[in-house]
């Protein structure tokens, strides 16, 4: 089986608009599989078999030129990434680091959002992803930070510096928004609310225990409600309280 990042960025294209296309091979492809499996779960097409799970024996195969990982989307994102210059406002906007030997702010800023993608919820699922040939492969690296290179990465972080990245990750955002017809900017639906990050620990810094006796932080969120774009976000501590926080909207025009 083919990988799903390497499949679809050997039969995709960039169209006249900037998106993302599939080649009329690969979709033909798609249709014809799911109208195989269509026809398979079809309840007229019942071939008599019974018992239906017939537990056949499994051979397995280790192909020498084909890589495959699980999150194949991931190549949509990279192609974003490319498409935005979103590395290159990470580096410019947020300066950490005096030398890159050998990573830059943004390969450490996405190799964290890129595990988050595969799968992972925490630096030490890092390690997986960097001892992972084809996921290395997907992301054209020779190597990604590992889980104690990473944590040094954000404890390196000031409370000027968190915000120094997310006005880097805003310079972007203008450019997505730049492409949405005149309309578009007519009406904003700003809403703030906050939302339960539940932690693995007790003694991180920062963290409180809410009412359900869960450890963790209630940050607040304030996202567009247009788009469902998350525009800031400011950390609070769960704090042990038994009243709800209803969610606030404001409209701008």
């Amino acid at each position: 089986m083919n990988s799903g990042v390497s499949l679809i960025e050997r039969s995709s294209n960039i169209g006249p608009h900037g998106g993302f296309q599939v080649k009329n091979s690969l979709r033909r492809k798609l249709d014809a599989r799911k109208r195989r499996t269509m026809k398979r779960i079809d309840k007229a097409n019942w071939n008599g078999q019974s018992p239906m799970l017939a537990c056949p024996t499994v051979q397995y195969e280790l192909p020498e030129k084909t890589q495959a990982i699980s999150s194949g989307g991931i190549g949509v994102a990279q192609q974003m990434v490319r498409q935005l210059g979103i590395a290159d406002s990470i580096n410019r906007g947020c300066p950490v680091f005096k030398f890159h030997m050998p990573y830059s702010e943004a390969d450490h800023v996405l190799n964290i959002a890129f595990n988050r993608f595969a799968g992972g919820t925490w630096l030490e699922h890092l390690e997986l992803r960097r001892n992972d040939e084809a996921y290395l492969d997907a992301l054209g690296a020779q190597r990604i930070p590992d889980p104690t290179t990473a944590g040094d990465f954000c404890r390196r972080f000031s409370e000027g510096q968190i915000q120094n990245l997310m006005d880097a990750l805003h310079e972007p955002r203008l450019k997505v928004w730049q492409q949405h017809p005149d309309s578009f900017f007519d009406l904003a639906i700003i809403e703030g609310d906050r939302t339960m990050v539940e932690t693995c620990g007790e003694k991180k810094q920062g963290i409180g225990l809410n009412y359900k006796r869960q450890w963790g932080y209630h940050p607040l969120v304030r996202t567009l409600a247009n788009t469902r774009e998350v525009l800031y976000l400011e950390n609070r501590a769960a704090i042990a309280h038994h009243l709800k926080t209803w969610p606030v909207t404001s409209t701008v025009r």
